[in-house]
């Protein structure tokens, strides 16, 4: 499967499941750059974790969020769409995690009944959903399925970070065809790109009251090769500034990843 294969696949379900027999999101998260991602988020779900609580994984990916807290002793039902993360996901799962993990689509979440979880990720669905129907279907759901007094937490990728980041990897972007010269799109192939602007939009359409907005990774891709040289006391530092900056909002537009937490 290469991008050109992908883009003739007309079924927009098809090519999100595609389009991770091109990207490895098992190995996405594990350098020191890509963690701050990670460690950023779990910080902001354990902010609203209690025991007990039963948390819901739409989008689980290769299950990076749900295994990390099913060894914390944490319930997680988890749903992912694309055959090769389900694949990596069922092999990291151990007789001791409470976890059931299904395939499916974020956009028809009937096999959870309303009002059973605490915690609601949404963390992958929202990078591929091209249509603004969708998106919401997708947000209705996660509300449907959401206590009243839970907390639900949506990635977004982020646009205009996008266009300096992709700088570092080709020479010929600035003059390419990808983005729209005169608003700085980014051409949503094969993930859908927001400002901090069409994040809240999204989620202020779909009855969603925001309560963090997150630089989920801020600058750590354009520094990664610098931050994955730093010893453990240099990384620690680093992640503190991270922290003290993330939710600045001069900085929500200088990340590739942005996390909204909210109540419905």
């Amino acid at each position: 499967m290469d991008f050109n294969e992908l883009y003739e696949i007309k079924d927009e379900f098809e090519q999100i499941n595609r389009t991770y027999d091109i990207f490895n999101e098992e190995a996405r998260l594990h350098s020191k750059a890509s963690r701050v991602e990670f460690f950023t988020t779990v910080k902001y779900i354990e902010k609203y974790l209690k025991p007990g609580m039963k948390i819901l994984d739409i989008g689980a990916g290769a299950g990076e969020y749900s295994l990390y807290f099913a060894e914390k002793g944490y319930e997680v039902s988890a749903l992912e769409l694309a055959d090769n993360n389900i694949a990596a996901f069922r092999k990291k799962i151990r007789p001791e995690h409470k976890i059931e993990l299904i395939q499916g689509n974020a956009i028809d979440l009937s096999h959870y009944e309303d009002d059973s979880f605490d915690i609601v990720l949404m963390f992958g669905p929202l990078y591929h959903l091209h249509k603004e129907s969708d998106r919401q279907k997708a947000i209705a759901e996660a509300k449907r399925v959401a206590k009243k007094s839970a907390v639900l937490f949506f990635a977004f990728i982020g646009n205009d970070m996008i266009f300096i980041t992709e700088m570092l990897y080709s020479k010929d972007f600035i003059k390419g065809n990808s983005y729209d010269h005169e608003t700085f799109k980014e051409e949503d192939f094969p993930f859908v790109f927001h400002t901090v602007d069409s994040c809240r939009e999204i989620l202020k359409n779909g009855g969603i009251k925001i309560i963090h907005e997150v630089a989920s990774d801020g600058v750590s891709e354009l520094l990664a090769n610098r931050i994955n040289e730093m010893d453990e006391e240099e990384y620690e530092i680093y992640l503190c500034y991270h922290y003290y900056c993330c939710e600045k909002p001069e900085m929500l537009g200088r990340s590739n990843h942005l996390l909204f937490a909210g109540r419905k």
